[in-house]
């Protein structure tokens, strides 16, 4: 993508660099993993690669029966196996399994950005290191939960929900510290984005987990309800839409299941007169452009001190002039291809109501591939926070921008939300950090940097944003009684 002013051109020509699709072996078709088995059912559909519309695989779509299969294997290796494990026997299989997923790190890394659409140093580079490390630092648990909660009890049978915007990172979030904790688990990647998901069942086998510890299903919003209200599950943790987070919280009340929630976001990127700005750009850009903007926590909003924005603007558009957008496996790719036709649809939809509003648009040029689904980086100016596009998730590269004067302006702005997932602080200041951060209501506040995750340090937010913590020891408590 070049700039269309010659002297701003990127002087860097990049020839195709893409990464062989040939390390992973895709099925025509894939059932359940069911009690350490494959099991089919009666209905299926197709997953799709965003960035060609290829159709990659048959995956089985669970029903009720599918479902109550998956939950009494889950109970039965609750109670028969895995409960009775002593804390270093189940952490020799989480270590295990976390050799295993780096050792096969690059098939997993070029599956999801297949699947997924986002670029494949991001899957390569972000994505399976965390998913490792997730595994690693939940074994070092397994043995020492008495340090977490006096009297550390496992729940049971866990079900677990995933998104599809990190379907293995999620994946580990949820599955670690489960088994870390003695549950068992069902798990259900969303329907567009499971080959990972299905994928790590195969790492399961090859560590001998012992059959129905794990189990995965998958399917679509049926599917997930079904696992939602199955009566012999302990344990829902979801991460996804708050219109559905709510309707999981409608549906369990009155049970004595336990709930975790992680939900949708609209992060402030707040940047003071004193930050260096090329700093802040590189986080800017990271914040609302990783994934494509698929973030729950994604810094979709930029709140510049107003002294500043016209040079923060500037080098910001800059920037996003050398921004790569096109094939997910080409290593030079910066911004990959959107998950679907349908939330493609939803950033198109509220990128046009920010030009109603009457807010300023503005992307670099830039030529989209003829297939697959693709939006270019974008930012609004003259943004209100009246606006949609300054109050409701958009969940792509988009970024609305907003100025302020005086830091409790900012914090008044940044709070101007129903959400409270995170935010970014951007100061030569440490006094105003602190401060800052104190002030906001964002279960994560990152100082001088964006998106970036431990698995040491809890995640989790506020509001709409959801409630729990995953990650560290308050994510191991989730799974204790």
């Amino acid at each position: 993508m070049n700039q269309a002013d010659m002297s701003d051109r990127n002087p860097f020509e990049y020839a195709p660099a893409p990464e062989s699709r040939a390390i992973v072996d895709i099925k025509s078709s894939y059932g359940l993993f069911i009690n350490g088995e494959w099991v089919e059912a009666g209905q299926s559909f197709k997953t799709v690669s965003p960035s060609t519309e290829e159709v990659l695989a048959e995956v089985s779509d669970a029903g009720e029966a599918e479902v109550g299969a998956a939950v009494k294997a889950a109970r039965r290796a609750y109670v028969r196996t895995w409960s009775k494990l002593a804390g270093r026997d189940r952490a020799k299989y989480l270590y295990r399994i976390a050799r295993i997923v780096a050792e096969r790190s690059r098939e997993f890394a070029v599956l999801e950005s297949l699947d997924n659409g986002k670029p494949i140093r991001e899957s390569r580079d972000v994505d399976l290191p965390l998913v490792s490390a997730w595994f690693f630092y939940y074994a070092g648990w397994a043995d020492k939960l008495e340090y977490a909660r006096a009297d550390p009890r496992a729940l049971g049978v866990a079900a677990q929900i995933i998104p599809w915007n990190f379907p293995l990172l999620m994946l580990a979030w949820k599955i670690a510290p489960a088994l870390a904790a003695g549950n068992t688990v069902v798990l259900k990647p969303a329907e567009t984005t499971p080959l990972t998901a299905l994928l790590f069942a195969e790492v399961c086998q090859q560590a001998d987990l012992p059959p129905g510890v794990v189990n995965i299903i998958t399917g679509a919003g049926q599917t997930g309800r079904a696992l939602v209200e199955h009566p012999d599950v302990d344990k829902i943790a979801f991460t996804g839409s708050t219109d559905v987070g709510r309707s999981i919280a409608k549906a369990v009340a009155g049970t004595d299941k336990r709930v975790t929630l992680e939900l949708g976001g609209k992060a402030a990127n707040i940047v003071f007169d004193d930050a260096p700005v090329d700093q802040a750009v590189e986080g800017i850009v990271n914040g609302i452009f990783f994934n494509q903007g698929h973030v729950c926590c994604a810094g979709s909003r930029l709140l510049v001190q107003e002294n500043v924005a016209e040079e923060v603007l500037a080098r910001l558009k800059r920037r996003m002039g050398t921004l790569r957008v096109g094939d997910p496996l080409d290593k030079n790719t910066d911004i990959g291809a959107i998950n679907s036709a349908e939330q493609l649809d939803r950033i198109t939809q509220l990128a046009a109501v920010g030009d109603a509003e009457g807010a300023q648009r503005w992307s670099p040029p830039c030529e989209l591939p003829d297939r697959g689904f693709w939006f270019a980086p974008t930012l609004f100016t003259g943004v209100t926070q009246a606006h949609r596009i300054a109050r409701e998730e958009i969940f792509g590269p988009v970024l609305s921008v907003l100025t302020f004067r005086t830091p409790t302006e900012a914090v008044e702005k940044a709070n101007n939300t129903p959400y409270g997932l995170s935010a970014g602080v951007w100061t030569d200041k440490g006094s105003r950090i602190l401060w800052v951060a104190d002030q906001l209501r964002a279960g994560v506040v990152w100082a001088n940097t964006f998106n970036k995750f431990d698995p040491g340090s809890p995640f989790g937010g506020y509001k709409e944003s959801g409630y729990g913590r995953e990650g560290g020891k308050h994510g191991l408590e989730a799974y204790l009684r």
